[in-house]
């Protein structure tokens, strides 16, 4: 006899996945039910993807790079139902650092911080699980600051899988690994077979030609 389904939730961490699994890659046009269908196999059951990201700034380098994402975001939206998008907030600002290489003593530079992210997963993860949304609940990040959510959400015996952007380059944090009772990298050909359509039928959005 199978086992029955997990409802399943998953939570993504945007920034910790954009640059741990994609931001090199060709297959940033993602389709994320597929994706993480992919990597969870059947016996999960993915009744939401909670998406926590933030709009990006344009700089002078990259002028373009929020066009990009916004059209990035619609696509998701028009076609991907079951893909929510939680927004916390993109910090650019200029600070005064050590420099590593003296003199001078200290070097002006930019800094990127996106804020409140890894918050609104951790208390939707939290509240999810005391509402009895999900059976399982499948966080996608190597950030060690959510290790206090998923140890809550473990004392209510709740199935707990960690996938870690960027595995196995990139080594997952024992941190959170100690809560999880399965652990999965993204493959590349997992990221291949899981393209958007382009353009997204019934829309005039396209993949950006350049990327």
């Amino acid at each position: 006899m199978s086992k029955a389904r997990l409802r399943t939730v998953v939570y993504v961490d945007g920034y910790n996945f954009y640059y741990g699994a994609v931001r090199k890659t060709v297959w940033k046009w993602l389709d994320p039910v597929a994706l993480f269908r992919n990597v969870l196999g059947s016996q999960n059951d993915i009744i939401k993807i909670k998406v926590y990201t933030a709009r990006v700034q344009p700089t002078p380098r990259d002028p373009n790079v929020n066009v990009r994402q916004d059209t990035y975001l619609r696509a998701v939206q028009a076609y991907c139902p079951l893909v929510e998008l939680h927004y916390g907030h993109f910090l650019r600002h200029k600070v005064n650092m050590e420099n590593a290489a003296p003199p001078p003593s200290s070097v002006m530079v930019w800094k990127n911080e996106e804020k409140g992210s890894d918050v609104n997963l951790a208390l939707h993860l939290l509240n999810d699980g005391w509402l009895n949304v999900y059976d399982c609940a499948v966080i996608v990040s190597n950030d060690s600051d959510l290790m206090e959510g998923l140890r809550l959400v473990k004392s209510h015996r709740k199935v707990l899988g960690l996938v870690t952007p960027g595995a196995p380059l990139r080594k997952t944090s024992q941190q959170l690994a100690q809560y999880a009772d399965f652990v999965k990298p993204i493959r590349t050909w997992q990221l291949q077979a899981s393209q958007l359509p382009n353009p997204i039928p019934g829309t005039t959005i396209h993949k950006p030609v350049t990327w």
